[in-house]
This record gives structure tokens, C-alpha cells and sequence, in this order.
């Protein structure tokens, strides 16, 4: 008797439930854009080497091309259009405007999502490949450009907006340590980071 090759899944995307029927080969990429419409998060690659596709599963960076649907089910999913508070942009939306951490936006979805997980890595004290002093009493190093570079390091931009990029994504950590709600002037951002 032949098993079926397809199955029916409920998604939690974004705080909604969403029932559909997929293929058991189905990414989730696919099923993203193809099946619910949610086309912010891109296909560049199809191979997970460009992270154009990455969203958030738990709160944990994934490149969506290379997840299968059918094991996203039960987790919760947040894609680019899930990231703002309604009409109020998250803190890594509003730097990349502030700071032009973008050029044509076809990466900046993934970019987005993937800076937000990032910065919740680093708080929680995960070490990069830059990271000098890896022990764990030593917690998180400092967010230094070349830490940003290294933590960002799966996300292209083929425009090249990597400096502004760097920038914003100081400036959201910033926002995400301290809280406020003023933040610095681009001129400080840039100095954080050099």
C-alpha cells in the first residue's frame, strides 16, 4: 500500500493559524509566498547560501528554503510582515530606514529578520567566529563591527549596503539594551561601530 506524499498542516505564522493542504516536499518558502501570499520573505537562491528566504522559527534565524513545511508545524513562524507592532515598526525596521541599511530591498526582509535574531543571540550570550573570549562567565563580547559582520555573514546584499547595515543593526541593539526610545544621531551610530 503506498503512503501519501502529502499532508494537511496548520502553520502559526505571525500569531495566526493557517490550514492548508502541502506536499511533503514542500519548503516552507513555498509555502509562504505560493500558498498564503506572504511574498515578503524572498526566494534568491533556493539553496541556503544567501538568506534572502531567513524568518524567524521560535525566535531562531532560518533560511525558509532549506526548512520543509511540514516540520515547521507547531512552531512559531514570524516572517517580515509579522516583525512590527501594527503601525509601529520593530527597532530593527526603523534603523534600516534611519540609516539607509538597504538599496533596491530585495534582501532587507531576510536581512531584518535575521539582524532580530542576531541580537537576541548575542544578548543571550552565544559566541561568533569573532568572538575573542568565548568562556561563558565572560558573557556577551561587545557588539563590535567585525562581531555584526561575523553574526550577519549569511545574509548578502548584492547592492553592497553592508556598512549602513552594520550601522543599523548597532543602532537596534542599542535600542534592544537600553530600552529608550530616543536613539542616537547616525554620526554616533557610525562611530559606535568603526
Amino acid at each position: 500500500m503506498a503512503r501519501s506524499t502529502s499532508s494537511v498542516i496548520t502553520l502559526n505564522i505571525n500569531g495566526e493559524k493557517f490550514t492548508l493542504p502541502v506536499d511533503h516536499r514542500t519548503t516552507l518558502l513555498d509555502a509562504l509566498r505560493e500558498r498564503l501570499d506572504l511574498t515578503g520573505t524572498k526566494k534568491g537562491c533556493d539553496q541556503g547560501q544567501c538568506g534572502a528566504c531567513t524568518v524567524l522559527l521560535d525566535g531562531r534565524r532560518s533560511v525558509a528554503c532549506l526548512q520543509l513545511a511540514v516540520a515547521a508545524e507547531g512552531r512559531e513562524i514570524t516572517t517580515i510582515e509579522g516583525v512590527a507592532d501594527g503601525d509601529r515598526l520593530h527597532p530593527v525596521q526603523e534603523a534600516f530606514l534611519d540609516l539607509d541599511g538597504f538599496q533596491c530591498g530585495y534582501c532587507t526582509p531576510g536581512q531584518i529578520c535575521s539582524a532580530i535574531g542576531m541580537i537576541e543571540e548575542h544578548a543571550a550570550g552565544w559566541p561568533s567566529a569573532a568572538t575573542g573570549d568565548v568562556r561563558p562567565e565572560a558573557g556577551p563580547p561587545p557588539l563590535t563591527a567585525e562581531e555584526i559582520r561575523e553574526r550577519m555573514s549569511g545574509n548578502l546584499c548584492r547592492c553592497g549596503a553592508y556598512v549602513s547595515i552594520v550601522q543599523a543593526v548597532a543602532r537596534a541593539a542599542a535600542t534592544a539594551r537600553t530600552g529608550a526610545a530616543d536613539q542616537s544621531s547616525p554620526a554616533q551610530s557610525k562611530e559606535a561601530v568603526a
